[in-house]
């Protein structure tokens, strides 16, 4: 195929998302709407031999304006949605390259979701107890996608390279997450796979009288506090209630259905509270919040196993528990996210990352800058 890239409608890209078995959602229109402080952009592949024919790869691009200068940078979180692994990479991303640069582009960022390693449940435990292992990359995977070698030599061959990351955290989305495979399961051998801790903090829940329920808009006012309280306790920056209300009204005006507001209660009080997000066959959890009081109760574990059987119900094949670092250390700070994620029996996923192409690399570089002392 000889392919270009054009602007597409959010309608066009909304019609290439619902025909594939899944896209992240932030690969989705709406997703532009919520990230409001960014200029966004639908754009199509097209085969131009096929003139009639529809977009046959398709991306949300946020331009991220350089301070005082009309440039931007142009951002495609865990995108864009094209064939990767086919061997041709340099075909999609030149034409994207060329009507970036178009647009006003001084860099490109993109994020293939493209699966590199997977290691499960027992191997990253046992990576946690062995002293001679203090990063997930050092273990043994379960499994490897050998393409992925090839598509790294090709993007910097092209000139694209990874950004720099800080311990922890980095800017951008994480490269290493952890999800729960749902295709084939049931409730029964969903729990039958969780560790001891969980089964008994799930069993735990049900006995102390936890009520999980769905909530709706109006209930994003009483999960914002236990949000803020969770940020405070776990030393991030909240974001504000008008944000989650503008991602439940942009997402679910795209799909009824694509987002919802879980609540666990006790007695009367709201101990936890989650967001989860689907896309075709694929469910995240997005933000969380618990209180600091009656965590006996173990309403964390509560929603969460509520929010994976609806998931199952829904037809997702994966539930996806977003980020996790690799640090494996007794010391790491962050050793007990994987901890409390390993326990639902899961699998931990490096993907291949975000890369960078530089367009013009002077400004590139002064936009690093800006962002690093903002």
């Amino acid at each position: 195929m000889e392919l270009a890239v054009r602007t597409i409608t959010a309608e066009e890209h909304r019609r290439f998302n619902a025909a594939q078995p899944s896209v992240s959602f932030l690969q989705t229109p709406a997703w532009g709407e919520v990230k409001s402080e960014w200029k966004a952009e639908s754009v199509g592949w097209f085969d131009e031999l096929d003139p009639d024919g529809g977009p046959v790869g398709a991306g949300l691009v946020l331009y991220r304006q350089l301070p005082r200068v009309k440039k931007y940078l142009a951002y495609l979180p865990e995108g864009p949605n094209i064939d990767w692994l086919g061997g041709n990479v340099h075909s999609w991303l030149l034409p994207l390259a060329a009507h970036l640069r178009k647009a006003g582009a001084f860099g490109i960022r993109v994020g293939p979701p493209v699966v590199a390693r997977r290691w499960g449940a027992e191997t990253v435990k046992r990576a946690i107890a062995d002293e001679r292992i203090s990063r997930l990359s050092e273990a043994v995977p379960d499994e490897v996608q050998h393409k992925v070698t090839a598509l790294r030599q090709a993007l910097r061959d092209l000139g694209w390279h990874p950004p720099d990351e800080d311990e922890g955290f980095a800017a951008g989305q994480p490269r290493f997450v952890f999800q729960l495979p749902l295709e084939g399961e049931t409730p029964e051998s969903l729990l039958a796979g969780m560790n001891q801790l969980w089964r008994r903090n799930i069993k735990k829940a049900d006995k102390a009288g936890v009520v999980v329920t769905q909530g709706e808009r109006d209930d994003l006012a009483a999960f914002h506090p236990l949000y803020v309280e969770t940020a405070e306790r776990d030393h991030f920056t909240p974001r504000p209630l008008s944000y989650f209300e503008t991602m439940w009204d942009a997402l679910r005006a795209e799909d009824p259905d694509r987002i919802r507001l879980y609540l666990a209660h006790h007695e009367g009080d709201l101990v936890a509270a989650t967001t989860w997000v689907r896309v075709g066959r694929h469910a995240w959890y997005s933000y969380g919040a618990s209180s600091t009081a009656k965590r006996d109760v173990r309403g964390s574990n509560a929603v969460q196993w509520r929010m994976m059987r609806d998931a199952l119900e829904a037809g997702a094949d994966v539930y996806d528990l977003r980020g996790i670092t690799e640090g494996l250390e007794a010391d790491d700070p962050h050793l007990g996210l994987i901890q409390f994620k390993v326990g639902t029996g899961g699998q931990a996923v490096e993907l291949l990352g975000e890369w960078d192409l530089p367009l013009n690399p002077l400004l590139y570089r002064a936009f690093d800058v800006y962002m690093k002392h903002r």
